[in-house]
């Protein structure tokens, strides 16, 4: 009896293991059949990352593959804040990843490529969702093996917007150059800003971490005013930039524009130059102390000056300098006026919106003569552009003052004239 009851106890640990293994096997098959099923496994993992971020995320249409490289397509995908506006929705999401990148759970952050179609961000939806998130360690930057790409962007502010946003990064690591191409337009009524850019940075890695690094920027920008007038321009920026938590500081900044300003049949090139620390912050670029020099042709004088310039919502500006000369194209100067090769020292404050379509003050000499007038950019715009036909004097308001003037034979003292707009 005893002989032929041993292998008893062999049989039930047999059967436990098919048991066992039958189970693994039927999980396995669940989880199988339910990974092959992009739509519930993409929304619960869509439900697990929107929980994790404060989110409802959803798409229209999931898929992926995880033969291979795992791939992810995301379709029709918004991201809302409860009680929000949405922050965040696209056309298409690609993602593609390594598996080691999977396995380790992002600690080896490699991600092979990213592709956004439609892209549209509600800054301010977004900027109330940081202001939610708890404090988190510093931002990680991905390896992106074959890059990233963005078509048909659009960047919403309550007052102004960026659309058309395309960029184009062929690759990314943190501690090599970064070079990408980016183009879109900022449109700010009436004021519109094409723009074509090659952007390079020189370490993101530092960049991100509030270490000073190399930055520049080149390519084409044009500002076009639904007025009529247009400034297509090239530009160079470069220096080193510091990025802080909400500012950014690059210091010393260096921006080269070659440009021209056309209207109707008036066409006026120039070439500017800004030399001085710049600096962000509150949504506003400011270069201060500012160092400019403007090299102009026909009626647009060259001049160099010191001061302030800030850009954002307004434009702010304030300069003092000097004229190299009196433009051949402006009004003639009476005598004594006109044979003086002194300086021209001017000083120039203007305040408004960024078309500088406002009121500005310009206050110039030369010698013992004076003139302290105001004028509007697009008046004087108009005149240049008839040809002076309307008038021989530019549309300014303000007193002109000087010891003596000669005119047609005759030697006037103590000369002011008050100017009109008329």
């Amino acid at each position: 009896m005893n002989a032929k009851a041993a292998p008893r106890p062999v049989w039930r640990r047999l059967l436990r293991l098919a048991v066992k293994v039958g189970a693994v096997l039927i999980v396995l098959s669940l989880i199988t059949g339910w990974l092959l099923q992009p739509q519930r496994a993409g929304r619960y993992l869509l439900h697990l990352a929107g929980d994790s971020l404060g989110l409802e995320i959803n798409a229209g249409a999931i898929d992926y593959r995880l033969r291979g490289t795992p791939q992810l397509v995301l379709n029709d995908v918004v991201a809302t804040r409860h009680g929000d506006a949405p922050l965040l929705a696209a056309r298409r999401i690609f993602v593609s990843l390594p598996w080691r990148t999977l396995r380790t759970r992002g600690d080896d952050l490699k991600v092979t490529r990213v592709e956004l179609d439609a892209p549209r961000l509600n800054l301010p939806a977004l900027q109330r969702w940081l202001a939610t998130r708890p404090p988190s360690g510093p931002i990680r930057i991905p390896v992106l093996s074959d890059g990233l790409r963005v078509r048909d962007g659009r960047i919403d502010n309550d007052d102004w917007r960026i659309d058309g946003l395309s960029i184009d990064l062929p690759s990314l690591h943190p501690s090599q150059p970064m070079r990408m191409r980016v183009r879109g337009r900022y449109v700010d009524a009436p004021l519109s800003i094409p723009a074509d850019l090659a952007i390079t940075v020189a370490n993101p890695n530092d960049m991100l971490a509030g270490v000073a690094t190399d930055v520049s920027g080149a390519g084409t920008l044009s500002l076009i005013d639904t007025g009529g007038w247009r400034i297509p321009a090239q530009v160079l920026l470069a220096g080193p930039l510091r990025i802080g938590k909400d500012s950014a500081l690059m210091k010393p900044a260096r921006l080269g524009i070659a440009a021209r300003y056309e209207s109707g049949k008036t066409s006026l090139p120039f070439q500017l130059g800004l030399h001085g620390p710049m600096a962000f912050n509150n949504a506003t670029w400011r270069f201060v102390p500012v160092t400019l020099v403007l090299m102009g042709e026909g009626t647009i004088p060259s001049a160099q000056a010191r001061g302030s310039l800030s850009v954002g919502r307004s434009l702010g500006l304030h300069l003092d300098g000097s004229l190299a000369g009196w433009p051949k194209d402006w009004p003639t100067l009476p005598r004594p006026l006109s044979a003086s090769k002194s300086a021209l020292p001017f000083s120039l404050d203007y305040k408004g919106v960024v078309a500088f379509a406002d009121t500005a003050s310009l206050s110039l000499r030369r010698d013992t003569t004076t003139l302290a007038t105001q004028f509007r950019l697009p008046d004087v715009l108009t005149w240049l552009d008839a040809g002076n036909a309307s008038s021989p004097l530019p549309p300014l308001t303000g007193k002109l003052s000087t010891p003596r003037v000669d005119l047609d034979g005759t030697t006037l003292e103590g000369v002011e004239i008050e100017l009109g707009g008329e």
